[in-house]
Formats: structure tokens, C-alpha cells, sequence
């Protein structure tokens, strides 16, 4: 009996309206039967009806599930042959119901029976083996065979088109069909942003080919905002919002686009061909969707996993068109999930590694292209993996062929070891144990969502965080923690990994003497968060049970709230119950790393750093193995607590962010100063300076990652904007990474001068050799010095007396080591030290001040340092620091500017007069020489008396004072301890180079404070 076999790769509903129009017209009498398996061993009668067609399928209610089956058509009386070779397959997909029992009606008229279809709401995809039409009139088998025109559409990948008279199926050996699991699987996955184009998909194409694992199994998600887009597509026709069908032709053109970029030929046909039928579908879909106002769940994961459907194909089709064998998966034939509560998933291992043996003997290949994010449930309907399911698809599919690896391409070089949005110095991170990267993950990290580590850690399997746009980037391997223990060894100081945040929390405090003691009070409250539906995602208690602390989500605290107040009600009305207290605005920050579990310390560095970053724990909470450290803190605290632990741990013990502000003759030579040592700092003493900002009168420059100083002048004339004194300040302090912040006031402006407390109240510390502040109005002060006292801020001023001598430091220190300060007496001015140290020999007063003032130790106008006004301040920073309250206005100063030339204009007009002048300086110059003495110009602090002075005196020729040469200041300290022979600091008192190095050595004590080594 001559029998046609046919294989086809596709078979569509106008191909099944042809088998059978071609059936009724060449055998009207005769019966159609169609066997679906795995019911084909079941006996099935053909009905009375002339031309009838059974359909006895297992139970497929969703459109496009595949389940293997086979089709005899028999005539004769219903006497069949029966072609079971899977290898050789029909495929038969029916679509929307309605649209098929359209297409079968006017194919078949009455004659079909489909009762049996009908009880099923959803659609199906079946699979149908070859089928024998026996005893056919050669022109009757002609027009059959004209009829079964085939349109061009998606693809089984092991079938050939053809039609013979004998079996073709294709020649695989047995071995290829076998799935070999192991380790020569390698496993890629492709975000939406990797197959965000054309050519980017062309470049994950080309990574693939040039992979060197024996047999890889790839991973894609829908192009870049593709899922968005058909969730977009559901949400408009359920609101009956008749865009939806515009949008679902700008994804048909999306992807047409694409393809016509990517294809040529049959594949471009083919695909096509695909693309408009599913699209079709889509749309008599959409508008049942639009017509009922409503779409269930299992219509909604239908629609928006054809994005993956599409991306898998094309990517298929791009690695075929360049030489290279690959099959596609449509992953829902093979993964196979049970829903579990949270809107989550549960993979079911058994059944989906016996379907992927399945499917692996029907397409065997070493290049599979699988789609991402979907899957079906055991009632073979399909479903999404829900939040990244891209990823844990791809871990699934590591885990279910034991690969050697998986690896996960993104637009990131790795994992980052804080977000890098908040903290801009974070660095990517070799390595993460699992448990390391799961708790990275819980807390918000941008690494991967936690379940997806789940199914590789059954195998040991590893996971590699890769950049498809920088491929020499290594990235981030996330394994075994012994496989990481032994590469953390060249690092052994990283004992935290990473470090994440939780935002918009609030803390819920329910406290009550009532509590301790008394057995299931815990229980009570976290059932009452339950009832609400609420997510209690940190949980803190005291040892006396005094209290329960707990974190919830904002938009859910008021339902919790509500709830414990109605659980306990009565413990609070008898006082057994003190408050249920809810804590708005907080944030959690969690310190991640293995390595804490055995490292003493750890806890104190991260509250160290908090602290000295002047950040307030609210709560925490730590486990006992110790994989993390949680905090919870004020939301606006976040940013600055995530940089302060992430800068303690990863960078220098001390960073600080610096802003100059007065680039005049000191900042400028400081600035030089700060170039020529910031890597001796950084290498030898673990300090990292940066100056982040540097601010004139009438400009400024700001960087995010710190000024090079060795082209400051350049870069201010360049990239220079208006000065903006807040503006500056900010960008020093808040918009960068560094904790620590120091702003270093150059000038000698009051203005700037006022700042100060703003400043300190604000976290930044301050650096001046201003002298204003400290010699301004008494309250002031005082109210500056209650602030440092009470804050974690410093205030550095020990250039504002002596320039760069210790003079603050050596009287602090005789203060604080129980000493009595009697009297300070000093030279303070190297201008006048200069002046009166020159003027003998019968030199003309005039003449040492303009010699003076060319050597540059005067300021422009000379009288300013002539008048003892900054002597007078620095007496009174003196006897402030000694504990005098005492005004500027209390220290008598004698001017040295003669009465008339006082109300002199010009600088330049007061040198001129000056000479007048001379015979009276001369006079007293030349009475003090008669007398064996020397003039010197001084301030005196007489402490026990309460009182200060600045005036001319004269000194024997064989006193201390007298010894001075050049510009040195010298201060006498007579003290309790130092009292017949008092204690001297002698120096270089001014100058541009020992003035900024002043300033210079209070950053680096400020730095010693911060916790650099001393």
C-alpha cells in the first residue's frame, strides 16, 4: 500500500484547512483522525458524521504550549498507520478561540467536532508526527498535496521541509540526542539593554561565536523597554484606551525594524512571517482584553513574554546567518514553576530537567538560544519567573545542565562595592560568596535579586557579573566562599564587601515594663504586621525585653500602627504598655562581608566612622553568623552614613574634602604646599586630601573628584563660574563621596569669618588663620566654642598667633596638663619684629619701614600693621584661650601711626609724611641704646590681673626680646611651673611659606583627629 510521508516545519491553520479540504473533496465518505499524543495508544471510532475530524488532546488551556503528539489520517474505513517517530513533526498551532473556531467553521462547516476544545477557554499549540493517507487515486493525492501550502512562520529547528515516499528524518546519532550535562555547558545571559538594538545584538551575536566553551546555552530578555511596552499594551485596552493598537504597532515596528537591520532571505521571511501572525494574535487578544475591561494574570504573562519570544529567534537566526548551528528554546516547553506566595515562583526540578531531555533529543545542539523570563506551570500554562526572571532563568538553566559557569551580561563592570550613584569612588569587587552577594541583594544592591543565587549554589556553580560594552573588564565572580577565601587573602584588610541601603522606612518602637518577661508578646506584634500584609524587614530588641523595634516599609506603618494599637489595646490602657512610637523618615544601611564573623573590630570601625561623620543610630541589628551589620538612620543622614563607612573601609583611614577659599598670597602658597605632599600623605601616613573647591572674591572652581592642583591656576581661568560662597559650600560638602569636610578660610574677612558656626553646626570642620572670629564680639566666641565642644566638628586656628608656631597648641597643653597661666608676653608681629629689630645705628625710622614694606613683610598700606590692631587681636585670642572674657575694646594699643598721618588717604601719601616723623622715633631709639636697652613693640595677657596690653617697652640688651633677628616672633610664658624662668617660643612669626605651613599642620591634626595614624 503506497503511503506519503510528509514533515513539515510549520504548520498553520490554513494548513489544517487544506489537509482537510483536500480530504472532503478527494474522499468525502471517507473519516479524518487525528491522534494526539500521549493518547495515541487510546482507540478512538470515527463518529456517524461523513467527514469528521476527533480532537483528543491532553489538557493544554494556553496558547502556544507544546506537547508532542501524532496524527494518522486514514481512510478505508478508518484503517490507520501510525509514523511515532518523534524526530519527524507536524506542528499545529491554534490560536485565540475564537479565531479558530472561525477558521475551522468555514473549513469543515459542521463537521468538526470540538466539545471537547471547548471546555477549555485558553488556547494550544500541539505537535503532530507524519500522517499516511492509504489507497489514494494519484490525482486525489495531487490535490491533497496541492492544498497543504505551508505559509512561512516560526521554525522547528531539527526539521527539513519535504515530501517523499520515504521516512526523512534527518541523520542524528543517538549520542547528540543525549543532553551531556556538565561542565562543558557554559551559560550566557542578555539583559534588555545587551539586546537593546540591532547592533548590539550583532555584538552579543559575535560574543557567542568567539566563546570558547564547548557547548553554551544563552539566555536572552526582551529588547531594551520591550516588556514595558506590551505591559503598556494590556493596561490600555483593559481601560479601553483604543492607543493600545497604535503601540502594538510601534512594537511590530520595533521589531520589523530590527530584523530588517539584522536578516536577509528565508531567515528574514521566516522570522517576519512569525512576527505578523503572533501580532495578529496580539491583537484579537487585546481587544477580548478591551471588550471584558479586564485581563487575568495568565492572559498578562502570555502577552508580555513575546518580547522574548522575538529576541531569542532573531538572535538565533543572526548566529545561524554567521555559520554557526544553533537551536532556539522557547523556555516554556522546558521550565516548569509552581507559584508560591509573594508573587514568586518555586522551579520544579524534576519535570523540567525531564523536558529538557526531551526537547534536548527533538534539537540537539551546542548553541541553544533560550528566552528568558517565562516558563509554564505544571498545568502547562504559561507564566513569567515575575522580577528579574531573566536572571533566574539563567541560574536555573545553569543549574538544570550542572554548567561550568554562568554568566551574566549587563551594562555594569561588575558589582559595585556601594551604589555608585550615592558614593562615586566605589570600586568593583573581584569576588562575592554567595551569602555575600544574597545579603548585598536583600539590601537593595543592584547585584542580583537573592533567589536567583539559589539554584546555582545547589552545584557550586559560579556567577559572573560582566560589562558586554567593556569586555576587558574582568567582573565580578560571585562563588563558593572557599574558592573566595583563598583569593581575599591578598587583601585581608577588606573585611566588609559591600555595603547597600534600604530607603523610605519607618521604625516601629512598641515599649512597655509589661513586655519582659511574659511569653508571646513578640509573637503577638509580628502576627498583627502580619494580618496587614506588612513586610518587616529589620527586627530589633533589647536584652531586658523592655522593647521590640522593627523596620517596615512607610506606605505600610500606618496599617501596622492601627493594628498593634487594636491588638494592644488593653495592655496599653493597664499601662502594661508604654507607647507604640512610629519613627517616620529612616533608612537602613548594611554593612555585607564573610570575613566580619572572625574579625574583632569591625562593628567599632563602622560606628566610628558614623560617629566621627556626626550620623545618629537609630537601631541595629546583627545576626549571629554575622554576614552583616545593619543600622538603621535619618533619611537625609543616608547618603553621608553610606559614604563615611564606605570611606573608612575601602579608601584611606582619612579622607577629607577640602574647599580653599582665599587664593591670595597664604592659600595659594598652602595650595602649592598640598600639591608637592598629597602622595607622601597618602602613601607613607594614609591621608587623603582632596580639595574639591577653591573660592576667590570673584570666582570659583568646584570638581567632584578633586582639583590637580598642579594646574589649579589654568583650571580656574578655564572652567571658573561666579562666586557663590553656599553653592561652593555645598559642592564641597554634600555632592561627592568623602564624609569628612574641612573648609580653610584664608582671608581675613569678617564676612567669611561669620560662616563659621553655620558651618560647624552643619558636620564641616574649619581651618583659618583668620583671626576675626576669635577676636570679634565676646558672645560670639563663646557661643563658637560651646559648638565645638558639643559637636564632633574641630575648629583649627593655630595660624592666627605666630603664623606657624605652636603657640595655641603649647598653651593648650600647659592648660590641659593642670598648669596655671601667670603671663603671656610676646613679640606677635613679624612686620613690627622686622621693623624694631633693624631700627639702630641711627637708621631713620621711615627708611626701615620702607624697606619693610619692599621686602613684602608690610601689608599694602603700612599703617595697618603700625596701628598694633592685629597685635591687639592676637593678645585677645591669647587671654580668651587662657580663660579672660575679655573684648577687643579692653586691650589699650599704642599706635605707632603718628596722630596727624592717621587720617591720611593713600598708602603712598603716608610714606611720603612718614619722615617727619623720624626725629621723634630717633629720640626714643636712641634713649633706649643710652640705657643699654632695645625697643620692641608687644602684647602682654597679665592673666592673674585680668587684663591685657599692646604697647612700645624696652628690653635689656642681654633679654630674650632683644635676641631676635629678622621677622622672628618670640612668646614668654610665665607660668606656675615655668615661673623664675619662663617658657619660650621662638620662630619665624610671617610669611607666606611658614603661614600656610601652619595652616598645614592643623589640617593634618584635624586629619590625626579623623583617625589617621600619628
Amino acid at each position: 500500500m503506497p503511503t506519503l510521508h510528509y514533515a513539515a516545519k510549520y504548520m498553520s491553520i490554513s494548513f489544517v484547512r487544506g489537509v482537510v479540504s483536500g480530504i472532503k473533496s478527494c474522499c468525502p465518505k471517507r473519516s479524518i483522525l487525528f491522534y494526539f499524543w500521549p493518547h495515541f495508544r487510546r482507540a478512538c471510532r470515527p463518529s456517524q458524521f461523513s467527514t469528521t475530524v476527533i480532537l483528543q488532546y491532553p489538557p493544554f488551556p494556553i496558547l502556544n504550549q507544546r506537547a508532542a503528539a501524532h496524527c494518522v489520517v486514514g481512510v478505508r474505513e478508518c484503517k490507520c498507520r501510525f509514523k511515532t517517530n518523534p524526530s519527524l513533526s507536524l506542528s499545529l498551532q491554534l490560536h485565540h478561540v475564537a479565531a479558530m473556531t472561525a477558521s475551522f467553521s468555514s473549513a469543515i462547516s459542521h463537521s468538526l467536532i470540538i466539545d471537547t476544545l471547548f471546555q477549555h477557554h485558553h488556547n494550544n499549540k500541539i505537535f503532530l508526527s507524519p500522517f499516511a493517507l492509504s489507497s489514494l487515486p494519484h490525482s486525489h493525492s495531487h490535490s491533497l498535496r496541492k492544498s497543504l501550502t505551508l505559509p512561512r512562520g516560526r521554525e522547528s529547528q531539527s526539521i527539513r521541509i519535504c515530501a517523499s515516499l520515504t521516512d526523512v528524518s534527518p541523520k542524528v546519532s543517538v549520542e547528540e540526542k543525549q543532553l551531556l550535562k556538565g561542565e562543558s555547558w557554559s551559560i550566557h545571559k542578555f539583559g534588555g539593554t545587551c539586546v537593546g538594538t540591532s547592533q548590539r545584538i550583532k555584538n552579543v551575536a559575535d560574543i557567542i561565536i568567539n566563546d570558547d566553551s564547548e557547548r553554551k546555552l544563552v539566555v536572552v530578555s526582551a529588547m531594551s523597554k520591550v516588556t514595558d511596552m506590551m505591559y503598556d499594551l494590556i493596561y490600555k485596552a483593559q481601560s479601553r484606551d483604543d492607543t493600545y493598537i497604535a503601540a502594538l504597532d510601534a512594537v511590530l515596528e520595533k521589531h520589523s525594524s530590527t530584523a530588517h537591520d539584522l536578516l536577509d532571505g528565508d531567515g528574514l521571511a521566516s522570522f517576519l512571517s512569525l512576527l505578523h501572525q503572533d501580532i495578529s494574535n496580539l491583537k484579537a487578544m487585546l481587544r477580548a482584553i478591551y471588550i471584558a475591561g479586564h485581563a487575568t494574570e495568565s492572559f498578562t504573562d502570555f502577552v508580555v513574554g513575546h518580547g522574548e519570544l522575538w529576541s531569542a529567534q532573531m538572535l538565533s537566526l543572526v548566529i545561524r546567518k554567521n555559520g554557526t548551528d544553533s537551536k532556539w528554546m522557547d523556555t516554556r516547553e522546558v521550565l516548569i514553576v509552581n507559584p508560591s506566595g509573594s508573587n514568586q515562583v518555586d522551579p520544579d526540578y524534576s519535570e523540567s530537567e525531564k523536558r529538557l531531555e526531551k526537547w534536548y533529543s527533538l534539537n540537539p545542539s551546542k548553541v541553544i538560544i533560550a528566552t528568558g523570563f517565562i516558563a509554564s506551570t505544571p498545568q502547562n500554562i504559561p507564566t513569567t519567573l515575575k522580577r528579574d526572571g531573566s536572571d533566574f532563568s539563567a541560574a536555573i538553566m545553569g543549574a538544570l545542565f550542572r554548567a561550568r559557569q554562568v554568566t551574566i551580561w549587563t551594562d555594569v563592570d561588575g558589582v559595585y562595592s556601594a551604589d555608585p550613584r550615592k558614593v562615586s569612588e566605589a570600586v568593583i569587587l573581584k569576588t562575592l560568596s554567595y551569602q555575600e552577594a544574597w545579603e548585598m541583594s536583600y539590601f537593595g544592591a543592584n547585584v542580583l535579586h537573592p533567589r536567583t543565587i539559589i539554584p546555582v549554589m545547589r552545584y557550586g556553580i559560579p556567577i559572573v557579573i560582566r560589562n558586554i560594552f567593556n569586555l576587558s573588564a574582568p567582573g565580578t565572580k560571585i562563588c563558593d566562599s572557599l574558592i573566595n577565601e583563598t583569593e581575599d587573602k591578598k587583601n585581608l584588610k577588606n573585611f566588609v564587601k559591600g555595603f547597600a541601603t534600604i530607603d523610605n522606612l519607618a521604625l516601629i518602637n512598641v515599649e512597655g515594663t509589661g513586655m519582659a518577661g511574659v511569653p508571646g508578646t513578640a509573637s503577638a506584634i509580628f502576627s498583627a504586621a502580619k494580618d496587614v500584609g506588612a513586610n518587616v524587614i529589620m527586627i530589633s530588641q533589647a536584652s531586658s525585653e523592655h522593647s521590640v523595634c522593627f523596620a517596615v516599609p512607610e506606605t505600610e506603618v500606618k496599617a501596622v500602627a492601627e493594628a498593634l494599637q487594636s491588638r494592644f489595646r488593653q495592655a496599653l490602657d493597664a499601662g502594661r504598655l508604654s507607647q507604640i512610637a512610629v519613627i517616620p523618615n529612616c533608612s537602613i544601611l548594611a554593612a555585607v562581608g564573610q570575613k566580619m564573623a572572625s574579625t574583632p573590630g569591625v562593628s567599632a570601625t563602622l560606628f566610628n566612622a558614623l560617629a566621627k561623620a556626626n550620623v545618629n543610630v537609630r537601631a541595629i541589628a546583627q545576626g549571629c553568623t554575622e554576614y552583616n551589620i545593619t543600622v538603621v538612620v535619618k533619611r537625609e543622614d543616608c547618603i553621608k552614613a553610606l559614604r563615611a563607612v564606605h570611606s573608612r573601609f575601602y579608601h584611606s583611614r582619612t579622607t577629607i574634602a577640602m574647599g580653599i577659599i582665599g587664593p591670595g598670597l597664604i592659600g595659594s602658597t598652602l595650595l602649592d604646599q598640598l600639591r608637592d605632599q598629597a602622595s607622601v600623605l597618602k602613601e607613607e601616613f594614609n591621608i587623603d586630601l582632596r580639595v574639591m573647591g577653591i573660592l576667590s572674591s570673584k570666582s570659583m572652581l568646584l570638581s567632584d573628584v578633586g582639583i590637580d592642583l598642579a594646574r589649579w591656576r589654568e583650571l580656574r581661568e578655564e572652567k571658573g563660574e561666579a562666586t557663590n560662597l553656599e553653592k561652593f559650600t555645598q559642592h564641597v560638602h554634600g555632592n561627592h563621596f568623602i564624609p569628612n569636610t574641612v573648609l580653610v578660610d584664608c582671608t581675613a574677612d569678617s564676612i567669611i569669618a561669620g560662616y563659621y558656626y553655620d558651618w560647624l553646626r552643619r558636620g564641616i570642620h574649619v581651618v583659618t588663620p583668620n583671626k576675626k572670629a576669635n577676636s570679634g564680639p565676646l558672645d560670639q566666641y563663646l557661643r563658637l566654642r560651646a559648638l565645638q565642644r558639643q559637636s564632633y566638628t574641630h575648629y583649627f586656628y593655630e595660624a592666627t598667633v605666630g603664623a606657624g608656631l605652636p603657640i595655641i597648641t603649647t598653651l593648650r597643653g600647659l592648660l590641659e596638663t593642670g598648669d596655671k597661666i601667670l603671663q603671656i608676653e610676646g613679640i606677635f608681629s613679624g612686620t613690627l619684629s622686622y621693623i624694631f629689630n633693624n631700627f639702630k645705628d641711627g637708621r631713620a625710622f621711615s627708611g626701615v619701614v620702607a624697606e619693610a614694606k619692599e621686602a613684602g613683610y608690610t601689608e599694602p598700606d603700612p599703617r595697618d600693621d603700625l596701628s598694633g590692631t592685629d597685635v591687639a587681636r592676637k593678645v585677645i585670642i591669647l587671654a580668651r584661650e587662657s580663660g579672660l572674657k575679655l573684648e577687643l575694646s579692653d586691650i589699650p594699643v599704642e599706635s605707632l601711626v603718628p596722630e596727624p598721618l592717621r587720617a591720611c588717604a593713600p598708602a603712598q601719601e603716608f610714606m611720603q609724611q612718614l619722615p617727619k616723623f623720624d626725629p621723634e622715633f630717633g629720640k626714643k631709639q636712641q634713649e633706649a641704646d643710652n640705657s643699654g636697652e632695645v625697643l620692641r613693640y608687644v602684647g602682654v595677657v597679665d592673666v592673674t590681673n585680668k587684663k591685657g596690653v599692646v604697647e612700645l617697652r624696652r628690653y635689656k640688651k642681654d633679654h630674650p626680646f632683644a635676641q631676635l633677628s629678622g621677622s622672628d616672633n618670640i612668646i614668654a610664658f610665665t607660668t606656675r611651673r615655668y615661673n623664675q624662668q619662663p617658657l619660650i617660643v621662638r620662630g619665624p612669626g610671617a610669611g607666606a611659606q611658614v603661614t600656610a605651613g601652619g595652616i598645614f599642620s592643623d589640617i593634618l591634626l584635624l586629619a590625626s583627629y579623623l583617625g589617621a595614624p600619628s
